[in-house]
């Protein structure tokens, strides 16, 4: 039988996507793609589920795009592009959009666009044995999956351009120390380190977490006025939750708060 190339396990209150194809270091062909696709879609509506936590099986977290798709038969080499358009780009804007948060647990090498795919993740954990790759430069193409956006942001432009131009792989704790991911962590606490954020968000008060990754986001394009009147919208919605009602109440009474995530 052939293998699922995503495998989607349930728990309560969040979902763990593991990218599935490990005899090819979990590289993307469009089988994987539309699952993946699928699996992020149905996670955003059911309304039990309140964080998602992204890794790969095997070895690696995934070298990107299977360069075997972009071979056809008569020799000839397929142009990139209709796949950006169909899943990559489609995938980091979901992703980045999602009502609640997300964590990726990079388990090894994140090559190509897979390693864009993970920084457009809320919060990236590394094991320290992992490393980002970005890899399109020794194939002559540009960093794609949103990198010439994120790279940037996340190290600041003379970094970002080592990364782009040079094609050298990072390691997790330099990795760290850059900005660039949230934490580098020993090989077997990855694991139990990602499960804990997502057991975290999935109590957490979802709609809260939802605008500030709303906010964060717009932030990088507006001016400080816009974002202060951003900020003052999005306060009064937040305020408006049972979550924030919640949240006051157990500060009054010095108890933890028991979080419903409902609007």
């Amino acid at each position: 039988m052939q293998q699922e190339p995503v495998l989607v396990e349930r728990r309560p209150g969040y979902r763990i996507v593991t990218l599935n194809r490990p005899e090819r270091l979990n590289a993307f062909n469009e089988t994987m793609q539309i699952a993946l696709a699928a699996a992020v879609a149905e996670a955003e509506g059911d309304p039990d589920c309140r964080a998602l936590m992204l890794t790969g099986a095997g070895r690696a977290f995934s070298s990107g795009q299977d360069l075997s798709e972009r071979v056809k038969p008569s020799g000839e080499i397929v142009v990139p592009g209709e796949a950006l358009e169909k899943y990559y780009n489609p995938l980091v804007r979901k992703l980045r959009a999602l009502p609640f948060p997300v964590v990726a647990a990079v388990n090894g090498p994140a090559a190509g666009a897979s390693c864009n795919i993970a920084l457009a993740c809320d919060i990236v954990l590394a094991a320290r044995s992992a490393t980002f790759l970005q890899a399109f430069a020794r194939l002559g193409i540009i960093p794609d999956a949103g990198g010439t956006w994120l790279l940037p942001r996340l190290v600041g432009q003379a970094r970002a351009r080592g990364l782009a131009l040079l094609a050298e792989p990072l390691g997790a704790e330099q990795a760290e120390q850059w900005g660039l991911i949230w934490k580098a962590v020993d090989d077997d606490k990855l694991m139990p380190e990602a499960v804990q954020l997502c057991e975290r968000f999935a109590t957490g008060p979802t709609v809260g977490l939802g605008m500030i990754k709303r906010a964060l986001d717009a932030s990088e394009d507006n001016d400080l006025a816009t974002q202060l009147d951003l900020e003052r919208r999005l306060q009064r919605e937040a305020g408006s939750t049972p979550d924030y009602g919640e949240g006051v109440r157990a500060f009054l009474e010095k108890r933890k708060p028991r979080f419903s995530g409902k609007r």
